[in-house]
Parts: C-alpha cells; sequence; structure tokens
C-alpha cells in the first residue's frame, strides 16, 4: 500500500487523526486521477512526499490533510467550498494559502515570485501551518529539479535560495534549510559543486584519525565530571564550505581544518559546566565564544558557540545545547506543535515566528507594490545580528550593520518619524553609526521632526526602509493635492469662480468624464504635473458659465513661493532663480512646478501658453538657500582662489563647485556655484568680489 511508509510515521497521532489523513489522501488521489508530473511519476506522489516530509516534523492532522490536498484547488476541477464541506474550514484555508496564483498575468518571473509571496505571507499570518505547507512543497519541488531544464533549474534554485532557505532560517527549521542550500549550490553551480564534494570526501578519509583522536579526549574529560552527554562530530555541508572560501578569502585547506563537534546534555546548568570544563581542558581562542543560550538568535535557536585550540594546533568548533534545544534547532517552530500563529503562550519560536509574520504584514500595508515588499523581505532575512539595550534594559535584536534609526523604529514607528539624534552608551553619537551588541541606545525625538530621504542610504531594517518611504510617499501625495489645489483654483480664477465655490454636481461631472475614482486624485495629478490645471478648470465649468471679460478685469493671481512650507516645488537647474527674481512655474509631468527665472531661455516657446506656464512670485516668508552660477573674469596671481573663496565664505555664503579656466595668457575664468539667500545676499557678495584688485568683470550666469 503507497501509504503504508507515511502510517508508521504518524505513530504520534490519535488513530481516528490517522484515518482523516488517509480519507484526504483518497479524495487527493481521485481530484489526481491521469495527472503526471515531468518526473513521469503519478502526480499523487507529490502531495504524498509533501505529507511524508511534514510528518518527520510531527505536523497535525489538519496539516498534513493541507499538504495531501494543496494543489487540487489549482490543479483540478475541486472548489475551497468543496473542500470545506468535506474536510472543514481550516483545512479549505490553509489549502488555499499554498495555491499558486495562476489565474493572473504577470508582467514578469520576479513579479509572479512576489505575488505569490505576498498571498503567502497574507495566509500565514492567520495560520503558520501555510508557510510548513509550502517549505515542504518547495522541498520536494526541488528534490525533483532534475527534470527541468538547466535555465529553469538555476532559476527556482535562485528563488530558493534567495527566499526560501532565509525562511526556513529565520523559523529555525534547520534540516529544512540545509537542504535547500545544497539542493539549490548543486543546481545554479554543477562543477563547483560536484569539486568541492568530492574534494571533501577525500579529505574526511584523511580526517578520520583526527576526530577519532579528538572525540576521545572530549568524552574522556565529560566521563571524569560525571556529565551525561551525546557528542557528535558535525560535518560542514558544501554551500557553508563554499561561502566561507568565497567571503573570508580562505583556501579549501583552511577551512577542512576546522573540527566541529556538538555536545547535547541534559540541561542548561550541564551546557555551562560542560563550557568550564571545555575551556580547561583546551585553549578557547578569544573573541570566538558566543552565548545563544542567554539571548536567544531571533527564530529562538539556542546553544553555546565556542572554538578551541586542540591537540597539534588544530581548531575545534563547539557547540553545547540540551535536548530541547536540539530538537529546536532542527525542526524550529515545527518543534512546538503548536501552529496556530495566535498562540503566544510561550516565549519561544512560536512567538517570534508570530512577531516576525506581523512585521511583514505591516510592511505590506506601507509597501507600494508587491516587489518593493518583496524587496524588503529579502533585506529582512540576513542572519547576522546584533543585540542592543533600550534605556530600560529591554534587549532589541537588529541585522548587523543596523543603526540608531533601525533601533528606533523597531521600537516604534512613531519614534522613528520624530527620531533627531541618538545617544549610544551615554555619548551623543551621529545617527548613520552602525551599532554593536551590547551598547544601550537612546533615542532623542521632536514634535514636528520628520524622516529625512537620506536615511534609506544607511538604514540596514526592511521596517525602517518601509516606513521611510511610505511616510516620504504620504508626504509628497499630501503636497501634490495641496499645489493641485492652488493651480487648480488659479485655472477656476479666469472662468470667475474658484475651488472653494466648487459645488458637488460639478465636481461629480468631473469625475464621471477623466474616469478618475476621486477628486483628490485629480487634484494629485494635477500637482505632479500629469493633468492640466486649465484643462481641468474647462471640463468643472460648462462653457455658457464661463466669463472671460470679467477675468480680464481681474487679472490672474500668481502663485507664492515659500508662504506654504513643504509645498511640492523645484527649482530649474539651468537658469537658478533666486528670492527677489522675476520667476515663471512650468508644469512638468511627474515633477510637478518647477519655478525658472521668468527670462529663462528655456520657456521661450512655453511663456505665451497658460496650459503650460503660470505666474509665480516670491513670499516675503521664503527663506533657505538657494543655488547661484556666477562667473569671474581674473588676472591670473598666485593664491587668488584662496582669497576669493575667502571673501564669499565671510559673507556666509556656502561654494559648491569651484573650477577655473585659463581664456589666455592674461586672463582666467573662475566658474562657481554658491548658495545665496536672496538678490541682496547676491549683490553684497559681488560687491566683495568687485573690490579684489585682480578682477576685470563678475556677472551671473543665467542660463
Amino acid at each position: 500500500m503507497v501509504l503504508l511508509g507515511l502510517t508508521e510515521k504518524l505513530s504520534y497521532l490519535e488513530e481516528a487523526d490517522v484515518r482523516r489523513v488517509e480519507r484526504a489522501y483518497r479524495y487527493a488521489e481521485r481530484s489526481h486521477t491521469g495527472q503526471m508530473r515531468q518526473t513521469g511519476d503519478l502526480y499523487i506522489t507529490h502531495p504524498l512526499a509533501v505529507a511524508n516530509i511534514l510528518a518527520d516534523m510531527h505536523m497535525d492532522p489538519e496539516g498534513l490533510m493541507a499538504a495531501m490536498l494543496h494543489d487540487v484547488i489549482e490543479d483540478t476541477g475541486v472548489t475551497k467550498g468543496q473542500i470545506a464541506r468535506r474536510f472543514g474550514r481550516t483545512v479549505a484555508d490553509l489549502v488555499d494559502g499554498v495555491s499558486k496564483l495562476t489565474e493572473i498575468e504577470f508582467e514578469s518571473k520576479a513579479q509572479q515570485q512576489a505575488e505569490s509571496f505576498q498571498k503567502m505571507t497574507l495566509a500565514m499570518s492567520r495560520d503558520i501551518r501555510v508557510l510548513l505547507v509550502k517549505l515542504a512543497d518547495r522541498l520536494h519541488n526541488m528534490r525533483t529539479l532534475g527534470t527541468l531544464s538547466p535555465g529553469k533549474r538555476r532559476r527556482v534554485a535562485r528563488e530558493t535560495m534567495e527566499i526560501y532557505a532565509p525562511i526556513a532560517q529565520r523559523l529555525g527549521i534547520d534540516h529544512i534549510r540545509i537542504e535547500f542550500e545544497e539542493l539549490s549550490f548543486a543546481a545554479m553551480y554543477p562543477l563547483r559543486h560536484r569539486r568541492l564534494r568530492e574534494a571533501t570526501e577525500a579529505a574526511r578519509q584523511n580526517r578520520k584519525t583526527f576526530v577519532v583522536e579528538i572525540r576521545q579526549a572530549i568524552e574522556n574529560c565529560l566521563e571524569r565530571e560525571s556529565v551525561q552527554a551525546t557528542v557528535k562530530g558535525r560535518e560542514k555541508h558544501l554551500w557553508s564550505i563554499y561561502l566561507k572560501m568565497r567571503e573570508k578569502k580562505k583556501s579549501f585547506r583552511d577551512i577542512m581544518d576546522v573540527f566541529a563537534f556538538r555536545l547535547v546534555v541534559d540541561s542548561v546548568d550541564d551546557c555551562y559546566r560542560t563550557l568550564g570544563m571545555m575551556h580547561s581542558t583546551f585553549k578557547p581562542v578569544p573573541g570566538e565564544f558566543k552565548d545563544y543560550i542567554a539571548i536567544p538568535k531571533a527564530n529562538g535557536y539556542q546553544s553555546l558557540h565556542t572554538v578551541l585550540v586542540g591537540m597539534h594546533g588544530v581548531l575545534i568548533e563547539v557547540q553545547i545545547r540540551t535536548t530541547e534545544m536540539e530538537t529546536i534547532a532542527n525542526f524550529g517552530i515545527a518543534a512546538h506543535g503548536e501552529y496556530k500563529a495566535g498562540n503566544t503562550r510561550h516565549e519561544g519560536t512560536q512567538r517570534r515566528a508570530s512577531r516576525w509574520i506581523q512585521g511583514l504584514l505591516a510592511m505590506q500595508k506601507q509597501a507600494g507594490d508587491s516587489l518593493e515588499f518583496l524587496e524588503h523581505v529579502k533585506a529582512d532575512l540576513f542572519p547576522d545580528e546584533v543585540y542592543v539595550f533600550t534605556p530600560r534594559g529591554e534587549i532589541i535584536q537588529l541585522p548587523s550593520g543596523a543603526t540608531a534609526i533601525d533601533f528606533a523604529y523597531s521600537v516604534h514607528t512613531g519614534l522613528g518619524n520624530s527620531c533627531i539624534a541618538c545617544r549610544v552608551d551615554g555619548q551623543l553619537t551621529p545617527l548613520s553609526e552602525s551599532l554593536q551588541s551590547g551598547q544601550k541606545v537612546e533615542i532623542i525625538s521632536a514634535d514636528g521632526a520628520q524622516p529625512n530621504p537620506n536615511w534609506l542610504s544607511f538604514v540596514a531594517t526592511a521596517k525602517a526602509r518601509s516606513a521611510i518611504r511610505h511616510f516620504l510617499k504620504q508626504q509628497e501625495h499630501d503636497e501634490s493635492v495641496n499645489l493641485g489645489k492652488r493651480l487648480l483654483d488659479q485655472a477656476l480664477g479666469k472662468f470667475g469662480t474658484s475651488y472653494k465655490q466648487l459645488k458637488k454636481s460639478e465636481i461629480k461631472r468631473i469625475l464621471k468624464t477623466s474616469g478618475a475614482s476621486t477628486f483628490e486624485y485629480i487634484l494629485q495629478q494635477i500637482g505632479l504635473g500629469n493633468r492640466v490645471p486649465l484643462a481641468v478648470a474647462n471640463l468643472i465649468v460648462p462653457v455658457d458659465k464661463q466669463h472671460p471679460q470679467e477675468n480680464q478685469r481681474k487679472p490672474t493671481l500668481p502663485l507664492e513661493v515659500g508662504s506654504q512650507q513643504g509645498l511640492l516645488l523645484q527649482y530649474g537647474r539651468c537658469c537658478h532663480p533666486i528670492p527677489g527674481d522675476p520667476i515663471l512655474g512650468h508644469l512638468t509631468p511627474g515633477k510637478g512646478l518647477v519655478v525658472h527665472l521668468d527670462s529663462c531661455r528655456n520657456l521661450s516657446d512655453l511663456r505665451s501658453n497658460p496650459e503650460k506656464c503660470t505666474p509665480m512670485t516670491w513670499s516675503s516668508e521664503v527663506n533657505g538657500q538657494f543655488p547661484v552660477e556666477l562667473k569671474v573674469e581674473v588676472t591670473p596671481e598666485r593664491g587668488f582662489i584662496a582669497t576669493l573663496a575667502s571673501r564669499i565664505t565671510e559673507k556666509d555664503a556656502i561654494i559648491e563647485k569651484i573650477s577655473t579656466l585659463d581664456k589666455d595668457a592674461y586672463t582666467s575664468i573662475v566658474d562657481l556655484v554658491l548658495t545665496v539667500r536672496d538678490r541682496i545676499h547676491l549683490a553684497d557678495i559681488l560687491r566683495r568680489v568687485r573690490s579684489l584688485g585682480p578682477v576685470r568683470r563678475v556677472y551671473r550666469v543665467k542660463n
């Protein structure tokens, strides 16, 4: 009987539960009748293999039933409702969560991968078993990868390495993570994998004597102290060896000269006793001790790690853990037998996994699309971690390279958004500086503060990156809607009305005519320069109600620059307008309103077009630093550039760029870009520069 092997594994279940699993198998077998896999096997062999993988992890009966049925919705005529009626709502939800998105046409494989992962995230937020079934499904597909073309094998293997192996590690399911990496390595780099396997097998033969000798010394030490322990030689898998050779630039001999052992003892006390014995028997290597029992990894992994110098000077890596820690290290979240994501009775792998999934949901809401979401998730799956403390002594786990900004967002999104500075171990520290394990971090915040776009260049966590991008998108949205209101109001003024006088019937008309879902969206598109305000005004105000003669007596009021903070504006780099200059606004698709000098040559063809240009003026409240370009013609003289720079900086101007060019034997041209407050500030600087002896001429470049 084909089910015999699985039934033997299900001895941990009640007899009635075993019969439920068998019933799901028979239903799946009937549903997949006539279907074959690319290997030539009957299709039912795949769900049966998935269920076998989960049975090894002691999956509960509902999870095993979902494994049997996980492809029937996608590949047969069976519906979710039929599964729910026959096997219950929970099993139907699990099957639906694992089903692939075949009904949607995707623009690319990358988008398909991202959309599938996004759906899986939503499903597993309700029940973590969805993810366990998906991992087992992917594992069996990886085991039968040989029937695919080389190109498809590499693509599937890379996806497995980038997403599924890190997820297995995040959930602490080490044996699946290792097999994912080994199978992916063989598919992506078959030649390297084969040569490394051959070299490892040859080296293993030469190491037998050393391994026996070291094991005997460890066992003798434990026996003298009456500590019950199992000593296991720990084989490095090929992907791990390959990574160390590539990243640490070490030879194969250097990697294989390290001997690895795992000591499994009865209690936590025995772990620390055994550590002391190992350190007294062999010399420990400084800086190589890690205590993951006191501070577990994010996936719940606990163990003591140390590196020792053994006989003949060889290095020995030793891991010390209890039997329970060994089980959790291998099976992770599945070791608890508690699969409901909402169950938080235990502060362990289950609860950590729950928190991680809730974090994914928060990122998903903020991400612009599925590809951006998947990018965030990949960034969040790096295994290297640092552990820092809050001012109250709570431990915060962050990825390696994380900064105070990452710390702030890990505590609360609001704290990250309002962060202005930080203290690390009591000292003011740059926000961009990477944190180290053991440091105490205090965030200084302020009301009204907001994220800086430059933070995106150094944050390390997906949560921080996602929250910053979400804030900036929302800010751009609000600013573009605000600018759209002002531009539309200006355009409506030409027809003797205003934004505030708009009626609901007029708004409904423009929505129907334009096909837009909301009026706010239309305003946003105007602010971004994607819709012409005058054209929108024409659609809002019927022709028979437009009064052009009246408008000629009431000229359009120009928009003020600087009267409202956060206005979505850019300044033309071609002409560098500064406060006090006559200016004109140009609506540019995707950019919004770009401010130019009224005399800018780039506007010569557009100046008379009211649909593209809008009159503007400077507000009396405008402030800031504005770039301006100058040319200085001088008689060459030693030390002149230093004198010129000194004269300019004395007037509180910042030189952004400076260069020189010899015009002829008697004249040099100095090109300058500096920042000024306004035209008065610029005039003051020009007077200072003209007073220098070698200066023949100085003038502003406006195009």
